[in-house]
């Protein structure tokens, strides 16, 4: 029997043969789809292309079947890539969070400090580049954590870390070293690019307050060594606290002993007292009084001795003042009061020249100062006047007002207690002025015979 088999290639649309032909091996070569010649019945089927636009809308869904996993599966890998690009951004934040100190913004804890410090002294090293260190300790810091507790600790902390933040550059490490201790390390700078930061955050922070520190500075010598640099500016800053704190100690220079500064003191009150007699009088009852009103808030004996201190030489910027004005037996004019107003200036000017009366200078400096912001030189406001200026600002004005003066004579106590109490709150601390009065009714004598008359 004849065999009959289908050749796509030879039956395909529009080749479809017209009658059957042999094949090579004796079989009848015929299209199975020849309606004449098949076995379907008639109708049975139909050709695609005889049907306008099959073809093209069977390619074009089966296309679309195609194409729709792969665009599926692209979508998601680009929603992979982006959601583990932000699970590294966030993983990221977590480490440099852990990594900076959280009592001290923008300040890295000692572990994180000593690995970024490690590493740009060994950039440094390669790059055959010094590398200097500076070293901040806050005066006093134990006593200011017994006085006030670990909050005014932690803010003192954060003011030292701000300053030190504004002065450095943006490559520099900064980071806690101790409990009272920040560092710098300045990567490609040498010593006197770190003297200079190191002067400029001793100067702002006598400026602003509310504490002083201690700096010492130290050079890599191309060793990388941390630990030994470290240790270094520990020895500077070591001898810096011991001369009297609030300055900066230099590689291979001896800082001067703090007692000599005991010695200016009281130099400096012997100099006022010689150039106007009742100036330097004045200034040791201003001693007394202050003293024992810091005594009253509760200052440690540290606070105390500076206060007095700053006391004794409030008036020492007046050896500049010319004779006319100072001893002048009036009231003073406008122009004479601008000369008298430099006093405050000139005095801090002196006593800055005296190694370790940094902090007595800046006291000296606002005791002109009101609460309100209407004194001089700086116009300051509360609490960015230093507590020991607004101290010595009450005593000074108490005493003015109980001594005699050449065109007025002395008030009276109750007197000048009225007119303390009048200007709290504008030109006075009023807790300055209520300590004072309360110290000055403790210290006065009763008199029984009037109160029992009474």
């Amino acid at each position: 029997m004849p065999r009959t088999f289908t050749d796509p290639a030879f039956c395909g649309p529009g080749r479809m043969p017209s009658r059957t032909s042999r094949s090579r091996s004796g079989g009848d070569r015929r299209c199975v789809h020849h309606h004449g010649d098949s076995h379907e019945p008639a109708g049975a089927h139909v050709d695609a292309a005889g049907v306008p636009g099959a073809r093209d809308l069977n390619k074009d869904a089966l296309g679309g079947w195609a194409t729709r996993p792969f665009t599926e599966s692209r979508r998601l890998r680009d929603e992979l890539r982006v959601t583990q690009a932000r699970i590294a951004a966030l993983e990221a934040e977590r480490t440099d969070y852990l990594r900076r100190d959280r009592r001290v913004a923008g300040v890295l804890t000692h572990d994180a400090f000593r690995e970024a410090a490690a590493a740009a002294l060994r950039g440094s090293q390669r790059r055959g580049e010094p590398a200097a260190l500076v070293l901040a300790d806050i005066d006093g810091f134990r006593a200011l954590n017994g006085r006030r507790g670990s909050a005014a600790g932690d803010e003192a902390l954060s003011v030292v870390g701000a300053h030190l933040r504004e002065l450095v550059r943006g490559g520099d490490i900064v980071g806690r070293t101790g409990a009272d201790e920040l560092a710098v390390i300045m990567p490609g700078a040498p010593l006197t690019g770190a003297r200079g930061v190191a002067e400029r955050l001793v100067a702002a922070l006598e400026q602003s307050g509310p504490v002083t520190v201690s700096v010492g500075i130290a050079v890599d010598g191309g060793t990388a060594h941390l630990d030994g640099l470290l240790a270094d500016g520990a020895e500077v800053l070591e001898r810096a606290r011991q001369a009297g704190g609030g300055r900066v100690g230099m590689p291979g220079r001896v800082q001067a002993p703090a007692e000599p500064s005991r010695g200016a003191i009281g130099a400096l009150a012997l100099a006022l007292a010689e150039r106007d007699r009742p100036t330097g009088e004045h200034s040791e009852k201003v001693v007394a009084l202050a003293g024992a009103v810091a005594r009253r808030l509760g200052l440690d004996s540290e606070d105390v001795e500076r206060i007095a201190a700053a006391a004794l030489l409030h008036d020492v910027g007046k050896v500049a003042v010319p004779d006319r004005i100072l001893r002048k037996p009036g009231p003073l004019d406008e122009a004479e009061w601008r000369v008298m107003r430099e006093h405050s200036l000139v005095g801090e000017r002196i006593l800055r020249a005296v190694p370790g009366l940094g902090p007595v200078a800046r006291i000296v400096r606002h005791c002109h100062e009101h609460v309100d912001g209407g004194g001089y030189p700086d116009g300051l406001r509360d609490e960015a006047i230093p507590l020991g200026s607004r101290i010595v600002a009450v005593c000074d004005a108490y005493d003015a007002m109980t001594s005699d003066r050449p065109w007025r004579e002395a008030m009276l106590p109750a007197q000048a207690a009225a007119e303390l109490r009048a200007g709290a709150g504008t030109r006075f601390d009023p807790r300055i002025v209520d300590a004072l009065l309360g110290y000055v009714a403790d210290c006065t004598p009763v008199d029984y015979a009037a109160r029992s008359a009474a």
